[in-house]
């Protein structure tokens, strides 16, 4: 398979697995998939066939989400001026207290091993089915669903822990 092929066959699956890992950052993941692709391009010809052309792309795609995220942490300084006036509206401070929630939740749902993780990501924000889901991580639609409930259960020990 070629790689235009692969980007037609597989695009829009990378697009939902990154929006996923985004948060539902629709435009982010599109940049992502592009360079996703981008990169495939580049190692098309390393493609051994050891996995499904989906799970290849899917990890080129996991790489360029963390890339991201490191350029991402380094770039972020907010003025002083900003956050002084930020703190100042009753309306930012409920933003800010359910950002930090979400934060929290997320960063709860780091703490899960990789596939955990993956299928909790998947799941809740990129609203795949289990069947998706199960393609994506070269497992079946069972394994995901289980591998989901038992996450639940980890996250709500987690917050009943933490409350």
């Amino acid at each position: 398979m070629d790689i235009k092929e692969a980007y037609e066959q597989y695009f829009n699956t990378v697009r939902g697995y990154l929006t996923t890992l985004t948060g539902g950052n629709y435009d982010q993941a599109e940049e992502l998939t592009q360079e996703t692709f981008y990169r495939a391009t580049l190692k098309i010809s390393e493609f051994r066939g050891d996995c499904k052309m989906s799970t290849w792309l899917c990890q080129i795609a996991k790489f360029v989400f963390y890339q991201s995220l490191d350029k991402q942490r380094r770039r972020k300084e907010v003025p002083f001026d900003t956050a002084v006036e930020a703190a100042m509206q009753e309306e930012t401070e409920r933003t800010i207290e359910e950002a930090e929630s979400k934060l929290y939740i997320y960063r709860m749902i780091q703490k899960l091993p990789s596939p955990m993780r993956d299928v909790v990501m998947l799941r809740l924000t990129g609203e795949l089915s289990f069947k998706e889901i199960g393609d994506v991580m070269s497992q079946s639609e069972n394994w995901a669903r289980v591998t989901f409930y038992r996450a639940k259960q980890i996250l709500g020990k987690e917050l009943k822990r933490n409350e």
